[in-house]
């Protein structure tokens, strides 16, 4: 943020930090769905002390409509707000990072080994987007290590052969076609994205319309796809695409997104997440540490093959966040983002073909129920029917 507001920003620095500062001050009222969640989650936030202290007041769970303050966290943004975003990775005696390690290396439960030049090393990754066509429009999305643009690009890239406005939003067939694209996207996803810092991933190669259209022509049965497997796209930087396997990471929901467009015409698509609502449970100086080193595969190798997206020092892990920006000449014409974990990608390919196939606007997309596949069922197995998640 601090890095965006040098490049971009019009405001001044404490200016731009001084509403939160007032709502940690003075607090706001615990909404039905956060008691809900404290109360849910209670048994392992009370395993972290500052955690408890602040979820659970006195030994219970927040109520809905209680007045909750933060003092700490206003502390800490005050500090951001004087000294700039340095002042997050500084680690001399009662400084930011220091409070951040200290609680990392004192964690109740899974204890870790963040050192001060872990903090001293890193260093924003500036990326390209990706972008591709879709009905006239260009779609531009987050790449490598985010999952989230290349399948978004991948799902619109394959349906894009059929009538999808013809069918409708009600349609079966309309479903099985948007649905069996998710389910390739999804194979390709496992099988080769992940940090391009550490292995070489085909975004050319997934994205090429040549290819996209192979994939595409197996969606023209008249019935689900009984098995998916990841496909041959080209390696564009790499000689000979590596030996590689699928891995098994754990992308649960716990994001928020941001979509703005301002009165100059800028547009941004901001998604942040600690992952699995409470992150990892461990709070430093008012503020809950992420979670988001689940986002690695749990397993390095499979059938003897390293997994693309494994863990290695320095290495970001495949997230599947997608925010998105939808132009049409240059101007953009939609801003999109969502929660949800792994369905995200789901979320956000629905409601651009929603708006650009089914003339639906934004409420109205952001309105429909939800109708999400990412995995690719073996035909040995019965087909379960279509799975409904819940809005957000």
């Amino acid at each position: 943020l601090a890095e965006a507001h040098r490049r971009w920003g019009r405001g001044a620095w404490p200016d731009l930090l001084a509403p939160a500062i007032q709502l940690a001050d003075d607090g706001f009222a615990v909404s039905p769905r956060l008691a809900a969640l404290v109360a849910g989650d209670a048994e392992r936030l009370a395993r972290h002390p500052a955690t408890a202290d602040y979820f659970l007041p006195g030994g219970h769970p927040l109520r809905a409509g209680q007045v909750l303050r933060n003092p700490a966290y206003a502390d800490t943004l005050r500090i951001l707000a004087a000294q700039g975003a340095g002042a997050f990775y500084a680690t001399g005696a009662g400084s930011i990072g220091q409070d951040i390690i200290a609680a990392v290396r004192g964690a109740a439960d899974n204890p870790g080994d963040l050192t001060p030049l872990d903090l001293a090393i890193y260093r924003i990754k500036d990326r390209p987007a990706v972008c591709a066509p879709y009905r006239g429009h260009e779609v531009c999305g987050m790449g490598p290590p985010s999952s989230g643009g290349v399948a978004v690009a991948q799902i619109l890239g394959l349906i894009a052969p059929y009538d999808i406005a013809a069918l409708g939003p009600v349609s079966a067939e309309a479903w099985r076609i948007i649905g069996d694209a998710s389910r390739m996207a999804f194979a390709d996803r496992g099988q080769y994205v992940a940090d391009d810092d550490f292995v070489p991933v085909p975004v050319k190669g997934l994205l090429d319309p040549a290819y996209l259209k192979a994939r595409s022509d197996l969606l023209r049965g008249d019935d689900v796809l009984p098995e998916v497997a990841p496909g041959k796209p080209a390696f564009d930087h790499a000689a000979l695409a590596p030996a590689r396997a699928t891995g098994r990471d754990w992308d649960v929901p716990a994001t928020s997104h941001v979509s703005i467009i301002d009165r100059y015409g800028n547009a941004l698509a901001m998604t942040a997440s600690i992952e699995n609502a409470f992150g990892s449970r461990v709070m430093a100086r008012g503020f809950l540490l992420n979670n988001q080193l689940t986002d690695f595969s749990f397993a390095s190798h499979a059938d003897g093959a390293p997994v693309a997206n494994r863990v290695a020092p320095a290495k970001r892990p495949r997230s599947s966040m997608s925010p998105t920006i939808v132009r049409r000449d240059g101007k953009p014409v939609a801003v999109l983002g969502s929660p949800g974990g792994s369905q995200i990608i789901g979320y956000v390919a629905q409601a651009i073909i929603a708006q650009l196939d089914w003339g639906m606007d934004a409420q109205q997309a952001a309105a429909m129920g939800h109708l999400v596949t990412g995995s690719a069922p073996s035909r040995s197995k019965p087909k379960p029917p279509p799975r409904r998640w819940p809005r957000g």
